[in-house]
């Protein structure tokens, strides 16, 4: 039986080598969309925008960690079914249907897409670029949403238009038109239901879905199938939450991969967590009763989420939160600014967000280029300290400071350093740990009572105190302005 869902989910056509993962198989279909411009283009969009100029190796793009995240998302949803045949054969010789394997593998390669293309909207610089201030006016602009989807029917996707596009809206709309290209009816696989575990997406599984997530609630469910509340019409809803639990959720494929791969790159070893020990201990949770069908975990794996927990907090504060790097991202985001004060970049950049004709395009090389000019004419620019690395002088760091306290500490340093106000500048990051009890508790603990082996869930939070340790957590970074003379302020404030 296990060797039969093997043999299905394992013919590939094609080995992509990872430096983190080893190989990774990929199927015909999912060459064609890698090979897509729209997915080709991610190649030159680094993941950790220029963390590079303080982790000199973290130089890695969204394209491989896209290709990674497929990977890992593949090793989740197989390492459950494994886990669960595994289990059941303890008790019941039963082989698999055709259906059962034909639901798993249509299921498998759902996620895998979903996986693959879940990046696919990020612009340059991933995640500064969007907080850069004139690109968060372009990416608000009235029309941009309707402009973006012209010609092309958006309902199927998304319930209304959005005030604000973020790179999820664009992700979508690339996914939309990788996947209109691809041959996807051979892989006997719907866009439709690959777009619906994307995340900012609401959508309407299709048919070939709603029988396959029938197929597989049976399947997992076993005599709690036909029980409690629960309706027919829950089920293919059920089923495609617990693959966007996959692709983005508190124990996803996404910050599995991004962990690993930015730590590897950046040779930073803070925490660690076993990805194997990880994933050999994730189950399909369910209960009959809310209904509700997502991921859990036994509890000899609950010190493996401990470790993946604390490794993000710990990445968050010792890398992403370095104060080299957040100065380096206010530069690069005033940078940006700068470079579309000139009208025909501004245009361009426009037409870019607003065209997917256009939309590869946009990818860190066109900003490094208008930088660099920028940076020829203008010594004094914010482009000149991007392109020759000349970094922002450090004054302090505070955390868990309120914007108040922010402003109050920056007019404190400004007067003991007798500065103008106006020259010391602060960048701050908000680590979001405040929701993770809650969050984990959607995840729930799997235990066996030892005589009969009944199965029951628990509540993460009522079986470890780890998760309740975690708060939302504020770094400020305090720095003097480039333009600004240093000279004998070093060494003043550590």
């Amino acid at each position: 039986m296990r060797r039969a869902v093997n043999d299905l989910l394992g013919a590939y056509d094609k080995l992509i080598m990872d430096p983190v993962h080893g190989g990774i198989p990929l199927y015909r279909h999912e060459i064609q969309v890698i090979d897509h411009p729209l997915f080709q283009r991610l190649r030159n969009i680094c993941q950790n925008d220029i963390l590079s100029l303080v982790f000199p190796g973290a130089t890695h793009s969204r394209f491989l960690h896209s290709i990674g995240v497929m990977h890992v998302g593949t090793r989740m949803f197989r390492s459950m079914i494994d886990a669960y045949l595994r289990e059941r054969q303890l008790s019941e010789q039963t082989d698999l249907s055709l259906s059962q394997l034909d639901a798993i593998d249509y299921l498998a390669k759902t996620i895998r897409l979903g996986c693959l293309l879940h990046d696919s909207g990020h612009s340059s610089f991933s995640h500064q670029f969007t907080q850069a201030r004139r690109i968060r006016d372009l990416m608000s602009r009235p029309g941009r949403f309707g402009d973006l989807w012209d010609g092309v029917d958006y309902s199927i996707y998304h319930s209304g238009e959005p005030e604000e596009l973020e790179h999820e809206h664009y992700s979508v709309r690339v996914a939309h038109d990788v996947l209109s290209s691809v041959d996807l009816e051979s892989a006997g696989l719907c866009a439709r239901d690959v777009i619906g575990i994307m995340e900012t997406t609401d959508v309407s599984p299709s048919d070939t879905f709603q029988r396959h997530a029938h197929t597989f609630w049976a399947f997992i469910a076993g005599e709690d199938a036909e029980s409690g509340t629960l309706i027919s019409s829950d089920i293919p809803r059920m089923v495609m939450d617990l693959l966007k639990s996959i692709v983005s959720g508190e124990i996803d494929a996404d910050r599995a991969d991004y962990m690993l791969r930015d730590g590897f790159h950046s040779s930073v070893t803070i925490g660690g967590f076993n990805l194997d020990h990880l994933l050999s201990n994730l189950r399909f949770g369910w209960n009959v009763s809310e209904p509700w069908l997502g991921l859990a975990i036994t509890q000899k794996g609950l010190g493996a989420l401990e470790d993946f927990v604390y490794s993000r907090h710990q990445m968050y504060r010792k890398v992403y939160a370095h104060k080299t790097a957040l100065g380096f991202d206010w530069l690069l985001r005033e940078a940006i600014n700068e470079v579309l004060e000139d009208p025909e970049n501004f245009q361009w950049v426009d037409t870019c967000l607003s065209d997917m004709r256009f939309f590869a395009e946009l990818t860190d090389n066109f900003f490094w280029e208008a930088f660099r000019k920028v940076a020829r004419k203008n010594p004094g620019s914010f482009s000149f300290c991007i392109v020759n690395r000349v970094k922002l002088s450090h004054l302090d760091t505070r955390e868990d400071l309120s914007d108040r306290g922010i402003e109050r500490h920056s007019a404190w340093l400004a007067q003991e350093l007798e500065l103008n106000p106006s020259h010391v500048v602060t960048c701050s990051m908000r680590a979001r740990f405040s929701n993770i009890q809650d969050n984990f508790n959607g995840i729930k603990v799997l235990t066996r009572d030892p005589i009969d082996r009944k199965r029951s869930l628990k509540k993460i939070t009522h079986v470890s105190a780890f998760f309740s340790k975690f708060s939302d957590g504020t770094i400020t970074h305090f720095y003097l302005r480039p333009d600004v003379t240093t000279r004998g302020l070093e060494g003043m404030v550590e």
